[in-house]
């Protein structure tokens, strides 16, 4: 293809950033709600498991609200997750994993009110140069925290290292902090659009390649990095509007 330029993207984002996408994506189950700590719970416990086939995606997902009585924050609050056994609830996550997960949460809402007040209350200093990365590791610090500080090998993977593409987390942020009236919902004020970074994925970061926007080979931080940079120059203010663009050409084809 010629040099990709900010009209072809934005073309492609427009075709594929509306309310049809929703349905079909993760991103219905965290617009269900109203409640801020709804959205919360709900935009990460759909995000840790926002990897594989999207038919599977969606109907683990929807087994999972299933069992919250689809009220994500009472069941964290009356610790209904305790019932959890030890079933498979997608590829590699189980029940165990979401007892865990949601068991670590719920001393933010106690104390917080919500996760945006726990890492305003922990970030604040630094809440101008924040990243997803210091994001995930106070969250992933806290969880395990509130769990005896005995590891759980999903939520490290869901809040990997500082050196992870955090492919899963910087989706569940753009959920959270970007508002387009249409898809993204935007209850964050803790990070600007503008600090948000790529959710990298297979799809995304060949559809990358292919367009010439991404020449690191790995799809790890650097490469996230990278790609973020060069959509920056495209929209400064919103560059995470030409994911809906990357990822619907990756998963569709890309379109000439």
């Amino acid at each position: 293809m010629e040099k990709i330029t900010k009209e072809y993207l934005d073309l492609q984002t427009e075709r594929i950033n509306t309310s049809d996408f929703i349905e079909a994506d993760p991103v219905r189950f965290p617009r269900r709600y109203n409640r801020l700590q709804d959205i919360e719970i709900a935009s990460f416990i759909t995000a840790i498991i926002a990897w594989g086939n999207r038919k599977s995606i969606l109907a683990d997902a929807e087994r999972m609200f299933a069992f919250m009585d689809n009220n994500p924050l009472d069941y964290v609050m009356k610790r209904g997750y305790e019932l959890l056994g030890n079933a498979n609830l997608h590829r590699t996550f189980f029940e165990s994993d979401l007892k865990y997960i949601l068991n670590g949460m719920r001393p933010i809402f106690l104390e917080f009110g919500s996760i945006e007040a726990y890492l305003i209350n922990r970030l604040g200093e630094s809440l101008s140069s924040i990243t997803p990365w210091h994001i995930a590791r106070v969250i992933e610090e806290q969880i395990r925290m509130a769990n005896g500080n005995i590891p759980n090998r999903e939520c490290a993977r869901f809040f990997a290292g500082d050196t992870s593409a955090l492919k899963r987390v910087n989706l569940a942020l753009r959920w959270l902090v970007r508002n387009d009236g249409i898809v993204d919902m935007g209850v964050w004020s803790i990070m600007k659009p503008s600090q948000l970074y790529i959710p990298l994925d297979v799809h995304v970061g060949n559809t990358a390649r292919r367009l010439g926007l991404l020449q690191r080979k790995s799809n790890d931080r650097k490469a996230v990095e990278e790609l973020t940079a060069k959509l920056r120059e495209f929209c400064p203010e919103d560059p995470m509007r030409y994911d809906f663009a990357l990822f619907g050409m990756g998963v569709n084809g890309i379109e000439d």
